[in-house]
């Protein structure tokens, strides 16, 4: 059982005993130092069985680079399952605040409910902002909230639509509290519009609700983490577990299958040892507005993009800026009411893998930030090498013709053992994934699924694309990130999200570099070991496969072939919450665009109720 909290031994809203998280936190790291330090033991006496040599070298150092990311994830869907299956009240543990949110009283907060937009469809983001708040209102409480349009657009023509369709629900909604704002500067990207909401209208409210323009959320799940929110004062973010939606793309669904799987096991893995300083991802989360404009104002970083000025990548500096302050922030590992929606194509996806390095690399002029718990600073050093993980693994994948052109002695070189760790350092980076099923499994949830045979057929299906998938996106994030030491950027604009096809064209223009990748270390490959390449298959065909995987994975006829036949569905295929249904019945704005001013202005463009 839980140990019950004393007074001076507490996390700052009294959740938990602080020895209690210490203690799981030197297990974790037991667990890791060992699994780590085992897995270079065998891999030193694989490596060096005749001597080593420069392949030798850096094989080993390349891996150990990118092992420890692996082996936390194996451990933190290790533990998830056990919380979810081999104990009692596993919430109760990782959660000890989630039984708040059941109660029945009034809230009696106010809430701000944000989207933030750029260059996106107006209509589209504007339905599920629209459907936030009519789930919200039918819980009886749609009087403690406010709904505002944070724009950042630069398009004139999206930003007139923008304002023609805010009016148009400001005039079906006239007792409700809607504000549409447009910056004419992108000063901080996503943060800075945040915080200029914060000093614009923060003084009025006490929470607000972030949501991305593919974010929706149902009003129940808003209603109970607020509850939350209000029995523990000093809890300063509460980040909800957030799921994909349906979608017509196969490749948004065989992705978002696999996340929906996973993350649960993994979230209430790593919220068992992280207690207190939990992640924040930007979005579908509830933030205390107070000790975020007092605590949370996101530094400039010295030097000029891709590395200095802005920090793009703002939620988890935020996460650890609020904890610094003495606030407890939070994840709630529940499945419900959540949802985002998913890039529809692999170069979207990819695109967005970018933006998310080049935010994370900015992580490394803020370690030595001071006052940081030892745990913050963690997760930032974990942000990190997230991505510094995966140029190692695509260098171990380049490195192996060397490896095998050395002189090594056949006669001499463990095989059975080298074949041993790769199928148990296979096995732990699926674990995620293989936790995950587990779990859905042992809760007999596969019906939510379409039934156990469109399950299992899904996660064959699903473990497949991810060897493709994460062999496009190593190579591109790797020599991303050699660009990234010589100045280059990525833009930050709007996102694709609706189902759309990829052509060949297209793809063998962002994709090339797979492609050649693939075809030169598979001939290597072929020609001095067909054994090693039979092997390393399933690493290495991905790559080959790039182009006709990113059209075919987009191509309606596909995605419409997978949702005939229910494959790769979450739950709300086989039953559509109302928050989403409400989406297909979504009302069409009509009005005539409104023209805005240009972004030379140096006044912002503002209509409210």
């Amino acid at each position: 059982m839980t140990k019950t909290p004393v007074a001076g031994e507490v996390t700052p809203a009294g959740l938990q005993n602080t020895r209690l998280l210490h203690r799981r936190r030197a297990l974790v790291l037991s667990l890791n130092i060992l699994t780590y330090a085992a897995f270079l033991a065998v891999l030193a006496r694989v490596l060096g069985a005749g001597g080593w040599s420069w392949p030798d070298v850096t094989l080993f150092v390349a891996a150990a680079i990118g092992a420890p990311w692996t082996v936390l994830g194996f451990w933190n869907a290790i533990l998830g399952l056990w919380l979810l299956h081999g104990v009692r009240d596993g919430l109760g543990r990782v959660a000890p605040f989630a039984a708040a949110g059941a109660a029945g009283t009034p809230i009696a907060l106010r809430t701000a409910v944000l989207m933030t937009l750029r260059n996106e469809d107006p209509g589209r983001a504007l339905a599920r902002l629209m459907a936030v708040k009519a789930s919200l209102d039918r819980t009886g409480a749609g009087d403690r909230f406010a709904y505002f349009l944070l724009s950042d657009t630069s398009d004139l023509e999206i930003a007139a639509r923008e304002n023609a369709a805010v009016q148009e629900w400001q005039d079906a909604e006239i007792d409700a509290t809607i504000v549409y704002r447009r910056r004419t500067e992108n000063t901080g990207y996503k943060a800075g519009n945040l915080r200029d909401f914060c000093e614009r209208w923060g003084d009025e409210f006490d929470l607000m609700l972030p949501l991305d323009a593919d974010s929706i959320m149902a009003g129940e799940t808003v209603i109970a983490m607020v509850r939350i929110m209000e029995c523990y004062p000093r809890l300063g973010l509460l980040q909800s577990l957030v799921v994909g939606m349906p979608s017509d793309s196969a490749f948004a669904r065989v992705f978002q299958f696999g996340m929906r799987h996973g993350m649960r096991s993994y979230t209430m893995g790593s919220a068992w040892w992280g207690g207190d300083c939990g992640p924040f991802w930007g979005h579908n989360a509830l933030v205390r507005i107070a000790p975020f404009v007092a605590h949370c104002d996101l530094p400039v970083l010295p030097g000029q993009p891709p590395l200095g000025g802005h920090i793009l990548s703002h939620d988890q500096v935020e996460a650890v800026l609020m904890r610094r302050a003495g606030y407890e922030v939070r994840v709630l590992p529940v499945e419900t009411g959540s949802w985002e929606e998913n890039p529809p194509n692999v170069l979207e996806f990819s695109r967005r893998d970018l933006r998310w390095c080049q935010g994370n690399m900015q992580y490394w002029r803020l370690l030595a930030m001071p006052g940081l718990p030892f745990m913050s600073r963690f997760q930032l050093v974990w942000a990190i090498l997230m991505f510094v993980s995966v140029p190692a693994w695509t260098a171990t994948i380049a490195l192996l013709p060397f490896k095998l052109i050395d002189g090594e002695d056949a006669a001499t070189f463990p095989a059975e053992l080298a074949i041993g760790l790769f199928i148990v350092f296979q096995a732990m980076s699926l674990m995620p994934k293989i936790a995950g099923l587990l779990d859905i499994a042992f809760s007999g949830a596969t019906e939510r699924y379409g039934g156990p045979a469109r399950f299992i057929a899904g996660a064959v299906i699903e473990i497949a694309f991810c060897y493709v998938l994460g062999a496009i996106v190593t190579l591109r994030t790797s020599i991303f990130m050699v660009g990234l030491a010589f100045g280059r950027s990525i833009t930050w604009g709007g996102q694709a999200r609706d189902t759309g096809h990829v052509s060949w064209m297209d793809a063998l223009r962002e994709l090339w570099p797979q492609t050649l990748f693939g075809v030169a270390v598979t001939g290597a490959l072929a020609a001095l070991s067909p054994t090693v390449l039979a092997w390393s298959t399933p690493l290495i065909a991905g790559y080959v496969l790039a182009v006709p995987f990113a059209v075919f994975s987009a191509h309606p006829a596909v995605g419409a072939a997978f949702v005939r036949r229910g494959l790769n569905g979450v739950p709300e295929d086989f039953g559509l919450p109302a928050e989403l249904r409400r989406l297909r019945t979504a009302p069409t704005f009509t009005a005539r665009p409104v023209p805005v001013a240009p972004l030379t202005a140096t006044a912002d463009v503002a209509v409210d109720d």
